[in-house]
C-alpha cells in the first residue's frame, strides 16, 4: 500500500470482527515498531501482547468499555482479538545518559533533566509506528487510557519503572459508529503550520 493511503487510511476503529491474527503479521508490525526512533537509541520503549480473553476483559473494564457501550459504541476492547499495550521507561533513558558516551566529561553524575520528557516522546512514534503498520497489514487499530494504572500494573506485573500509557486494541474491521469528535473535521493547513515563526508578522522587517 502506498504510503500516503495507509496514513490517510488510518483512524481509531472502534469495532473488529472475531476473525483472528496471524501470529506471523503480528511480529511484524511490533518489529516495524521496534525500528521506531528513540534519543540516544536508548529503547526504552516495549510493548505486552495481551491475547487471553479473561485478561482482555479485565483490561477493558480498567478502560471504562461500559462507558463506551453505553454511549452506544460496540465493546472494542475485550472483542479486539489482540491488544497491545505500550510502556515506556524514564528510567531507562536516565541510565543511558549516566553512559560513558553519553555523560559530560564535566558532569559529576548528577541528576540530568530535560525540558521534555522525550521517553513519551519516543513512545508515541513507537505507537504510530504500530498504528500505521496495522493499516498496512489490513488491519485496524484503536488507542483507550487506562485511568486505574496501578491496577493495570498488577494484572500485567508491569515493573515500577515501566509506565504503560495506554491499550491498542487491534483486529479486522468491523462497521462501527463514528466518534462525534470527527465532526470538527481537521484544522486547514494555515493553523497547523507555521512557517519560520509562529505568526508571519512577527518576523523582522
Amino acid at each position: 500500500m502506498d504510503f500516503r493511503d495507509v496514513v490517510l487510511k488510518r483512524r481509531m476503529v472502534r469495532n473488529f470482527s472475531d476473525a483472528p491474527i496471524d501470529p506471523d503479521v503480528l511480529d511484524r508490525i511490533l518489529d516495524l515498531a521496534r525500528h521506531a526512533p528513540s534519543a540516544g537509541f536508548t529503547q526504552g520503549q516495549s510493548f505486552i501482547v495481551v491475547t487471553r480473553q479473561e485478561i482482555k476483559i479485565q483490561i477493558a473494564e480498567l478502560c471504562g468499555e461500559q462507558e463506551y457501550v453505553a454511549e452506544g459504541f460496540d465493546a472494542f476492547m475485550s472483542k479486539a482479538p489482540v491488544l497491545l499495550i505500550p510502556c515506556t521507561s524514564e528510567a531507562a533513558y536516565r541510565r543511558r545518559y549516566h553512559e560513558s558516551d553519553k555523560i559530560d566529561a564535566e558532569d559529576d553524575g548528577a541528576d540530568l533533566g530535560w525540558p521534555v520528557p522525550y521517553w513519551h516522546m519516543d513512545l508515541g512514534c513507537a505507537v504510530m509506528v504500530v498504528l500505521l503498520a496495522a493499516v498496512n497489514e489490513g488491519l485496524a487499530a484503536g488507542f483507550s487510557g487506562v485511568w486505574d494504572v496501578p491496577a493495570l500494573r498488577t494484572l500485567l506485573g508491569i515493573p515500577e519503572e515501566v509506565m504503560p500509557a495506554g491499550v491498542i486494541p487491534i483486529g479486522y474491521p468491523a462497521p462501527d459508529k463514528l466518534s462525534s469528535s470527527l465532526k470538527r473535521g481537521r484544522k486547514p493547513e494555515n493553523e497547523y503550520v507555521h512557517r519560520e515563526r509562529w505568526v508571519e508578522s512577527s518576523l523582522p522587517k
